[in-house]
């Protein structure tokens, strides 16, 4: 394995919290587990929405599937349910390690981007700009460029095509084995991040991530050993 040097972040769930969206859920549905519900969906969705070879933004989608929860749940979702989601999908908080982590890692000389299915905000802030992150890095990709979401290959071969270096110099960091796969896939290594409701895929034949830490001050010191060796 090539030693990496440049780390590209997945941004929701990995940098940026996505429970802090439960309290809408638990509003709407009377129940805040529902949130996970509509994530799992919105995965799922996401990924159907390339293979079929389709493309709606994620916001856009995000918003359709709160209502389809919705009438799987038999609750009536508002206009004003929607708008709230919007904004809390825009402005969720970061990690409580992630600052922290962030400055270790670009201390150690790490270049630094992100790549998200979330598209740009071109009337205001991105979620990273909202969760004070965007400083950390040099580039932020999204998807909505080669119009294929995560993990088909298009998006991590844009970002090492874009920057001019080898997929092998890439390492994909995220909290979601199907995101690492999909960057072991592109010809990038891969760190796992085990936020709370996510583990390693422990599949023969599938490629597992080569690295694994809990939390990006874990990632930080994992990486850093790696260029003492």
């Amino acid at each position: 394995m090539e030693k990496p040097s440049l780390l590209v972040f997945d941004v929701n769930e990995t940098l940026i919290d996505f429970e802090s969206m439960a309290p809408i859920f638990g509003r709407i549905f009377g129940a805040r587990a529902v949130m996970r519900e509509w994530l799992g969906h919105l995965i799922t969705y996401s990924m159907t929405v390339t293979l079929s070879g389709l493309y709606v933004d994620f916001f856009s989608l995000g918003q359709g599937l709160l209502q389809m929860v919705g009438a799987i749940h038999g609750v009536s979702v508002k206009p004003a349910d929607v708008d709230k989601l919007r904004t809390g999908v825009m402005t969720m908080p970061a990690h409580p390690d992630v600052v922290e982590g962030l400055r270790r890692l670009k201390e150690s000389g790490f270049r630094m981007v992100t790549l998200t299915n979330s598209p740009p905000n071109p009337k205001g802030k991105s979620p990273l700009e909202h969760a004070v992150l965007a400083d950390f890095f040099e580039r932020q990709f999204s998807i909505e460029t080669v119009r294929a979401y995560k993990p088909a290959q298009m998006g991590y071969h844009m970002v090492a095509q874009d920057l001019n270096v080898r997929p092998s110099s890439c390492c994909m960091v995220a909290a979601n084995v199907w995101d690492t796969i999909g960057a072991q896939s592109a010809g990038l290594s891969a760190a796992l991040i085990t936020r709370p409701g996510n583990a390693l895929l422990p599949v023969y034949g599938l490629p597992q991530p080569n690295f694994v830490a809990r939390d990006l001050q874990d990632l930080a010191a994992k990486l850093n050993a790696t260029r003492q060796t």
